[in-house]
């Protein structure tokens, strides 16, 4: 090579190397989205949570002008999931709904690699009662049959929840310390498999939210509810007794909402947020929710803080009166 062709090629490199800080900077202030957001889901196809992350990503996708795709990391009760949207870059581009109570109770019982301090929240969508579900063939009508079956049956009432230390779980534990009964837990992965589950007779009662309830029963699966642990009966299920109404005293639902890892740039927090509360409000995302049977309840970030906050109060309480790990009372 020639001194002359080198000193090109130095000159060159010496240019590119300037230019790259430049191309850094506008990289960086690409308008947000500009590539896939993903969104996770800590439970399988199927559930309640997965089919309003996909409607939610669809009216996302309209509003920030960008593709929103589901990612679905079930396991351990929702822990994998929710260990690694904590663990993900906060850049806007990982996003994902964590679910109460499971998101505050893994923490409390053992070690876990998030807490729900660690997100930056961008709004609470659903608020699920839970339900006792059994199938349509089953002679069994009210929770006092239920009751009355099992502790003639110690050990044989199988039910089948979302995980260790989920509403699903804790209503089984109350369930069988308010009626003296010994009952069987199965966790699966989501609701969708607690659904085959019930459907297939593997097991006698699923753990259900009773929003996914309604909407397995419009796509045909032969399940009905025994009762719903609301404080009243929902709108959306009138002609279901609550728990209390039954003489049991077990109150208790899932929110679902939504969350990014914690540090999001505040220009990103903020569309992220507003698309949220704006979507939340709209009267089309409302009426395919309502149609999905997801009841809604919008919360802000701050009031969703103080909701977390409050109920996560209640759950160390609760553990240190009756420990949820499987085997133990």
């Amino acid at each position: 090579m020639t001194q002359q062709a080198r000193r090109a090629l130095c000159a060159g490199l010496a240019a590119a190397c300037m230019a790259l800080p430049a191309l850094a900077q506008a990289q960086s202030e690409a308008p947000y989205p500009s590539r896939n957001i993903e969104m996770i889901v800590a439970y399988g196809p199927g559930g309640g949570t997965d089919l309003v992350a996909r409607l939610l990503a669809r009216h996302l996708e309209k509003k920030l002008g960008g593709s929103v795709v589901v990612l679905n990391r079930p396991g351990a009760g929702g822990g994998i999931g929710f260990g690694e949207l904590a663990r993900a870059k906060p850049d806007g581009y990982t996003i994902g709904f964590i679910n109460t109570p499971n998101v505050l109770t893994i923490p409390i019982e053992r070690k876990s690699s998030f807490h729900w301090s660690q997100y930056d929240l961008l709004g609470n969508l659903v608020d699920d009662p839970g339900g006792f579900a059994i199938h349509n063939s089953n002679a069994i009508t009210t929770l006092a049959g239920l009751a009355a079956y099992a502790r003639a049956n110690p050990g044989a009432v199988t039910v089948g929840t979302t995980g260790t230390g989920s509403d699903d779980h804790l209503a089984m534990l109350l369930f069988a310390k308010a009626t003296g009964t010994q009952l069987t837990h199965v966790p699966y992965k989501g609701a969708g498999e607690v659904r085959a589950a019930a459907t297939g007779q593997q097991i006698t009662i699923g753990a259900i939210n009773v929003g996914e309830v309604l909407a397995y029963q419009k796509g045909g699966t032969p399940i009905r509810l025994l009762g719903q642990m609301s404080a009243a009966r929902s709108s959306l299920a009138p002609q279901v007794p609550t728990f209390k109404e039954q003489g049991i005293d077990i109150e208790l639902a899932s929110l679902r909402g939504l969350a990014a890892p914690k540090g999001l740039p505040e220009g990103v927090r903020k569309k992220l947020v507003d698309a949220v509360a704006t979507i939340a409000a709209d009267p089309q995302f409302r009426q395919q929710a309502e149609a999905m049977y997801a009841p809604l309840r919008y919360l802000a970030p701050p009031a969703y803080a103080a909701e977390l906050e409050r109920t996560e109060a209640g759950f160390r309480k609760l553990w240190t009166e009756m420990p949820w790990q499987d085997g133990k009372p």
